[in-house]
């Protein structure tokens, strides 16, 4: 299976209010690891040092310090046209989470529909 279906099938298993996944990602043909590193290189992908998964990627949903899901995706296409074959697995997603903003001198209506929009 090409790596941006297995990597979309991991994110339809998810649940609609997932917020952030990480990811082990190992490259079949370890010559081709500096192809491979220079497009993961878009989506911050972290090298692992004498491991047997070759990149941690981390992914979010609509807000937090990781790539965006589309950008992932779209970069595991690269991958794909390149013939960089390999696999992908969960290694944790968290769900539930709100995002912090400044709220400071809004009223509670305004915190509440906040929260409550950015949990759906």
């Amino acid at each position: 299976m090409a790596l941006a279906e297995q990597f979309q099938t991991i994110v339809d298993s998810l649940p609609p209010d997932w917020t952030q996944l990480e990811l082990d990602f190992r490259i079949a043909d370890e010559d081709r690891y500096i192809e491979a590193a220079t497009l993961l290189t878009q989506i911050n992908a972290m090298p692992y040092s004498k491991h047997d998964w070759h990149f941690r990627l981390r992914v979010a949903h609509e807000f937090g310090h990781a790539a965006a899901a589309q950008t992932v995706r779209a970069t595991l296409g690269l991958l794909d046209g390149q013939r960089i074959a390999g696999d992908l697995i969960a290694r944790e997603a968290r769900s539930g989470r709100v995002e912090v903003r400044e709220m400071w001198g809004r009223p509670e209506s305004v915190r509440r529909e906040f929260t409550s929009r950015r949990s759906q």
